[in-house]
């Protein structure tokens, strides 16, 4: 690892190359941008050039004339400088703009790749802080950062060029500020630097506390823990404002000592250069116009500052959005897929002795050291669901019933054995084939912010609102809906809070309808709704389920007694197999859950 103490830190390797190709595509408006900042940059220091010529050639002389020619020629710079000023603003803001949408896309489909195992490490608030506040701290860098850093460098030789080229050894004298200038420049990005990338920790650190207690408010309003988060957030807070404080001490800092070098730099010309012209070695014009290029020297020495301290930010920011794009944690596409017949599934499910674990055991609960050994969730499960039967999974809550959906769709992959559809391994097929057979219903059912239609139809536009309607009929969901003044139109709210559990239940069914899938799962459907709701449900379950191979998780075994096939799973192994009736007459863990539930039922009834 690199060392990143402020003395020897580096910016890493291939990090401004990286930085350069998001301005690829847009190479020629730079080119444009970099050309109007070099005129920009010739035309300022070319005023008091002429302004001496204007003094000595024509005031003292008093050549009226010739002074009208040199004003207006002034104008004319001061003129095309103006319009060059404009052309240049909007050229590369329009480049840098363009830059973060290209880089705010690229961090989305990153994002969206992922497996659910990335989600499950990376804390919500730290993408959210990449993928906004992080790219916008990119804004300066990629829309007038370089560039105006470039011109600020070309103002600063065209400056020196006219001060030699006027007077050789008041130029010199004038330069004299330049190494402390540069000095203080080096310590100033070196301090700077390290303070960005905490400020950029903290940030998201504090985006991650907000969002994730912002979503579970009433988790900690029930519990009365208001007085604890809230002490837990003004010490996320403190720590934030006081690493962005250290950036401003560096910066308020910096700056007086940029003024102090500037006013003894435009002293010593003062003074240098009034005793030369007391002895009539050195013009009036040149003077004035040596004071008027001293302050102008100095003003993009400050915009450099300026500069410097948007582009610590920008580095320390760039780099944890580019550290995020190179952990890449999506899931491989399979080199020579395997295609279904007419891209649809009969249905037939097999999962091969498969093993699975999330995590490795830690190193003390290992029995072999030179070995980690897999905490595993799932041993050696194995069954086959033919196409068109339901297939259920119950057992006590940890078991792996929700664990061994998951592995079907894959947003996990076991560690050993292999999963099939139809024969084909599921590794096999694109993924995007892969899911398109498979419909989800969860119990915890997510709705964005958006109408019912957008919703059930994910925004896929080639679904008719035909079709939508006739989903809902079959499901029931138009038993809510065509009461809403809006119907399908209505919104939902954020998460769909405007709904009630079951009615959010509904429309799930109706998305998954919608795309006919071949394999339907159900993870817990029913087992948070009331009794009536319920019934509703498990109708629209039961039209879902029609002529489709289904794998069913639920705790209530009332809901699961017609499947063809149930699994008995406890602690990750399958211990017993088989239909109700003869699940029941094996007097084993099954018949001990029946039993339990039953007299639950019996004592909430009595």
């Amino acid at each position: 690892m690199a060392d990143s103490s402020p003395q020897t830190w580096r910016p890493p390797k291939g990090l401004a190359r990286r930085l350069g190709a998001l301005l690829w595509p847009y190479r020629w408006h730079v080119a444009a941008a970099l050309a109007l900042t070099f005129t920009v940059a010739f035309l300022g220091p070319l005023r008091p050039r002429l302004v001496q010529q204007a003094v000595d050639d024509f005031i003292l002389p008093g050549d009226v004339p010739g002074l009208m020619r040199i004003v207006g020629l002034i104008a004319g710079v001061l003129v095309a400088e103006g319009i060059a000023y404009f052309a240049l603003g909007y050229l590369t803001q329009w480049v840098g703009q363009h830059a973060l949408y290209d880089l705010r896309t690229r961090v989305f489909r990153f994002i969206e790749r992922q497996r659910l195992a990335f989600f499950d490490k990376t804390p919500i608030g730290t993408l959210i802080t990449r993928a906004t506040s992080d790219i916008e701290a990119l804004a300066d860098l990629l829309s007038a950062g370089a560039v105006t850093m470039l011109g600020d460098l070309a103002r600063v030789v065209f400056i020196g060029y006219f001060m030699l080229s006027l007077d050789l050894e008041l130029g010199i004298v004038a330069l004299l500020a330049l190494p402390p200038m540069v000095l203080a420049t080096e310590v100033f990005r070196r301090k700077m630097r390290e303070a960005y990338r905490e400020t950029r920790k903290q940030v998201g650190r504090l985006n991650a506390f907000l969002q994730e207690h912002v979503t579970g408010m009433s988790v900690v309003q029930i519990f009365g823990r208001e007085a604890e988060e809230q002490r837990r957030f003004e010490a996320v807070n403190e720590a934030h404002r006081d690493a962005h404080v250290q950036t401003v001490y560096y910066y308020a800092l910096f700056y007086p000592v940029v003024d102090i070098i500037a006013s003894a730099a435009l002293a010593l010309v003062i003074w240098f250069g009034g005793t030369e012209a007391m002895r009539e070695a050195l013009t009036v014009g040149t003077l004035i116009a040596f004071v008027q290029y001293v302050r102008m020297f100095f003003e993009p020495v400050r915009n450099l500052s300026d500069q410097l301290n948007s582009i610590q930010a920008a580095f320390a920011a760039s780099e944890r959005v580019f550290d995020l794009l190179d952990d890449d944690q999506s899931l491989p596409e399979p080199e020579a897929p395997t295609r279904l017949p007419d891209g649809r599934a009969a249905g037939r499910i097999a999962f091969e002795d498969v093993w699975f674990a999330y995590e490795r055991l830690p190193a003390e609960e290992a029995t072999d050291a030179t070995e980690p050994e897999w905490n595993w969730v799932l041993r050696d499960v194995s069954f086959v669901c033919e196409p068109g039967q339901t297939l259920a999974l119950v057992g006590a809550t940890g078991s792996g019933k929700t664990t061994i959906l998951s592995l079907l769709l894959r947003f996990y992959e076991p560690q050993r054995g292999r999963i099939t559809i139809d024969g084909v391994d599921v590794k096999d097929l694109p993924l995007a084939e892969l899911r398109r057979q498979v419909g989800l219903v969860l119990q915890d059912v997510f709705l964005f912010s958006g109408s019912i239609a957008e919703n059930v139809t994910l925004g896929d536009p080639d679904v008719s609102r035909e079709r939508i309607t006739e989903a809902g009929r079959l499901v029931g969901a138009d038993r809510f809906v065509d009461r809403l003044p809006e119907g399908y139109d209505a919104e939902v709210g954020e998460r769909g809070a405007s709904l009630s559990l079951g009615q959010r239940q509904l429309l799930s069914f109706v998305r998954a309808l919608l795309y006919d899938p071949a394999v339907l799962v159900l993870d817990e459907a029913t087992s948070s709704v009331d009794t009536e709701t319920e019934e509703m449900v498990q109708q629209a379950v039961d039209v879902l389920m029609e002529g489709r191979t289904a794998l069913v998780v639920a705790h209530r075994l009332s809901t699961v007694q017609h499947a063809d096939q149930i699994l008995v799973l406890h602690k990750g192994e399958v211990r017993e197999r088989g239909d109700h009736q003869a699940l029941l007459a094996q007097d084993g863990l099954y018949r001990r859950l029946y039993e339990l539930q039953y007299a639950d039922q019996e004592r909430a009834a009595a």
